[in-house]
């Protein structure tokens, strides 16, 4: 039996190093985000600076993992072989679940996933060993530590309406006093900016950062025989009014002497702090049930007791992690931290919610977003009644945002200015050290994120054109957030159960589908992430003249069209095949089309704006081109729609007739799209002419077969659904044609001039 522990403390080690990678990825939001926001810095710079602060505070964290011995549950009343079923439980659940989140790009608590993970397999554990006993379940509170779980619900609240709150209104106020233009004001202002954030920074450093440290323990003389961590505590006071001087002194000689952007160093330095803190106190949820569980297994080995009669009150103790291991952990976060293209994509949420530009917005509007979008209104309706008009100008002048540098690519325009940037690290750090002080359990990522949310609505990032969309996206989020907690509690505890049945045979079970799981989430990400890089995704216009537009839409029609035949062919043939599958894929590729499409439009209004007088005339080609291609993306999507709802609710098949008919239609669409996207692709706009001649074959052969399919309705066709879709297929065939057409048309006259315009339309009339 004593195999089984061994094997799983080396599992428990392998998990251990795959959660470290899962929990960086997620955790990185919570000192990436401003920094990489705000574009203060190079993104090389961010990581340096990111990495040497996750590395330090790794090494120097506390050596003492206690929610893992003694925090959620009492170890003297578990037994070896019933501590190693909860770890082995705690640590499948935590990686599956963080790297759920990952996956999807939402931030979530590692230290709320690892105490509802420990809670809910300690319960299982011990209404197993209660209820085997003869016992009751009111026996439980003797095994359950169940303050620790309601700190840390209380906590999430805490941290969502504390956060965000006080977020919002230290923005508010930082906006009131300097406005966009904060590097026009006074020195003497950014050095008492400079002092302020710094201090909070630094003050934050010694509580949060210091006392994850083993040093928090040490007496010195000067101390008065404190510790180092009683002396800050019972001297807030003094050490904050110092380093306010002191800092606010070097900001000043930076600003004056160096002609240093002291905004751009506060980010710099708030930057390493989170990252200290995020390495010295949330290595624990990652590393420390390995660690508990290796010394348990070293306890187990010592002694030579079975593991049904070891008893585990030796946890309760405090016993150092050595320091091998937390420098192996730290590189390894560090190593994460570079290379995690899924931690970039939870730091790409954060910023998209908080972006002071638009974006494109990740989350549809729901009941909630929209009423509580509603509620704002009336209240700044209220706010206009009841405050003067002089000072609603003077207060609105002071939040005019500066006209967005059009000669900027669009990922290089920040997602907020370097002002707000500096208050999110401010205010997070303030709170975070303050909770610490106060012993209470806030997470560091509710909190970093609910201050960017507030200090996002406190400086008018959420507008009426996107107030709505984030609104909705940071509720998604605070629901992930419960339901993080949730699933972790029923998952850990189901897992635990499984494992109580035959830990020798489920063990390898559960590792196997732990591991398949990791492996087949980590290929989705990667083909997701291929799939986005891919020649077949559209892009933005941004010359300026006719011709230029020309030439950049030329892909885009080359790359609509060549998907846009994929899609028809595809509805055609899973009509033939009555393939539901294949049709349910192929919705989702009209789908994706169709949102392409659409963001190309929404950015239109930058377009225009970045055109000079010279050149207006490009806009109404490049609108004119777009409503072309959204006319033939619609169609497409309502002949891939129809076709799944046919097969979907199980109506007769087509018959061998139409299918052929169907068929012969395709091919000749597939021939004229094909000669349309190589004529774009290659630059041939001579080559559009010849096109737009042969189009009548195309319109001729599906006339016949709607004429074809009125006369078979007339004598033989019995069946009602099929003869609707059949009409509704040509007939959207030939609304597709006419778009892509008019499109064709609208290339030919603009390439040259003396090609008179033909329009379809007339060509049908006649």
């Amino acid at each position: 039996m004593e195999n089984i522990y061994l094997f799983m403390i080396i599992a428990l080690a392998i998990l251990a190093i795959a959660d470290l990678v899962v929990g960086v990825s997620n955790d990185a939001v919570n000192f990436l985000n401003s920094a990489i926001g705000s574009k203060a810095i190079s993104f090389k710079t961010i990581m340096i600076v990111a990495s040497i602060g996750v590395a330090l505070g790794a090494i120097f964290s506390s050596g003492l993992m206690e929610v893992a011995r003694k925090g959620i549950f009492n170890p003297g009343e578990f037994m070896f072989d019933e501590i190693m079923i909860i770890f082995m439980a705690v640590m499948i659940t935590d990686i599956l679940l963080l790297d759920f989140f990952n996956s999807v790009g939402m931030p979530t608590s590692t230290t709320v996933s690892i105490v509802f993970e420990l809670l809910g397999a300690a319960v299982a554990v011990s209404l197993i060993k209660i209820w085997s006993d003869g016992g009751t379940s009111s026996e439980l509170i003797n095994y359950i530590n169940t303050s620790t779980a309601t700190k840390i619900i209380l906590g999430i609240l805490l941290s969502v309406v504390v956060a965000f709150t006080v977020g919002a209104i230290v923005q508010w106020f930082t906006r009131l006093l300097l406005s966009y233009n904060f590097q026009e004001k006074a020195n003497w202002v950014g050095a008492l900016f400079g002092g302020i954030a710094l201090t909070a920074i630094t003050y934050f450093i010694l509580i949060k950062g210091i006392k994850g440290t083993p040093y928090a323990d040490l007496k010195f003389e000067y101390t008065n025989g404190l510790t180092i961590k009683e002396y800050l505590e019972s001297n807030v006071i003094n050490i904050i009014g110092i380093n306010l001087v002191v800092w606010s002194a070097i900001s000043f000689g930076l600003i004056t002497a160096l002609k240093q952007n002291i905004y751009k160093i506060i980010i710099l330095v708030g930057t390493f702090a989170l990252a200290l803190a995020f390495a010295g106190n949330d290595l624990v949820n990652f590393v420390g049930v390995f660690i508990a569980g290796w010394q348990s297994y070293q306890e187990y080995v010592a002694q030579g007791l079975p593991a049904s009669e070891l008893s585990m009150k030796f946890l309760s103790k405090a016993v150092e992690t050595p320091t091998l291991l937390l420098f192996i952990a730290g590189m390894i976060m560090v190593v994460t931290l570079w290379f995690s293209s899924k931690a970039k994509d939870v730091v790409k949420t954060s910023l998209d919610l908080s972006s002071q530009s638009n974006t494109k917005e990740r989350f549809q509007p729901n009941f909630l977003s929209r009423g509580f979008v509603r509620s704002a209104m009336l209240m700044s309706q209220m706010y206009s009644y009841v405050v003067p008009n002089s000072w609603q100008e003077k207060i609105n002048k002071q939040f005019e945002t500066p006209a967005i540098d059009l000669t900027l690519k669009e990922e290089d325009i920040p997602a907020f200015d370097l002002a707000r940037a500096a208050v999110n690290l401010m205010v997070a750090a303030v709170l975070i050290s303050l909770a610490t002080s106060l012993g209470l359990p806030l997470s560091t990522t509710y909190v970093t994120f609910m201050v960017a949310m507030g200090t996002s609505l406190a400086d008018r990032a959420w507008g009426a054109e996107s107030a709505v969309y984030r609104v909705a996206g940071v509720i998604n989020v605070i629901g992930g957030w419960f339901f993080t907690a949730f699933i972790a509690f029923v998952a850990s505890a189901l897992i635990a159960y499984l494992l109580h049945l035959n830990v020798k045979v489920m063990t390898p079970i559960l590792l196997l589908i732990a591991f398949t799981l990791l492996v087949r989430n980590y290929i989705a990400h990667n083909k997701k992430n291929s799939k986005a890089k891919e020649e077949d995704s559209l892009f933005k216009a941004e010359s300026s003249s006719v011709q230029g537009v020309i030439h950049e839409s030329a892909d885009n029609i080359a790359n609509v069209v060549k998907r846009g035949n994929k899609i028809y062919t595809n509805a055609v043939n899973g009509l033939a095949k009555q393939d539901i599958n294949a049709l349910k894929k192929n919705r989702r590729q009209i789908t994706k089309l169709s949102n392409e499409v659409d963001d190309l439009r929404d950015h239109i209004f930058y377009f225009i704006k970045n055109l000079d007088e010279s050149s207006v005339e490009a806009s109404s080609f490049y609108i004119n081109i777009l409503g072309y291609l959204q006319d033939m993306t619609q169609s497409l999507d309502y002949i891939s729609k129809i076709s799944y709802k046919h097969v979907h609710n199980n109506h007769k098949k087509l018959k061998f007739n139409q299918l052929k008919e169907l068929k012969l239609v395709d091919e000749a669409l597939e021939k004229l799209l094909m000669d349309t996207k190589d004529a774009f692709k290659s630059r041939s706009f001579e080559d559009i002419a010849r096109i737009l001649n042969n189009r009548g074959k195309v319109y001729d052969l599906v006339k016949e077969k709607i004429q074809m399919q009125v006369e078979r309705t007339r004598t033989e066709e019995s069946s009602p659904k099929n003869t609707t879709l059949y009409f509704s297929l040509l007939l959207e065939t030939k609304d597709l044609l006419s778009a892509t057409m008019n499109l064709l048309d609208e290339y030919n006259q603009a390439f040259d001039s003396k090609v008179p315009p033909a329009r379809v339309a007339e060509n049908e009339e006649e």
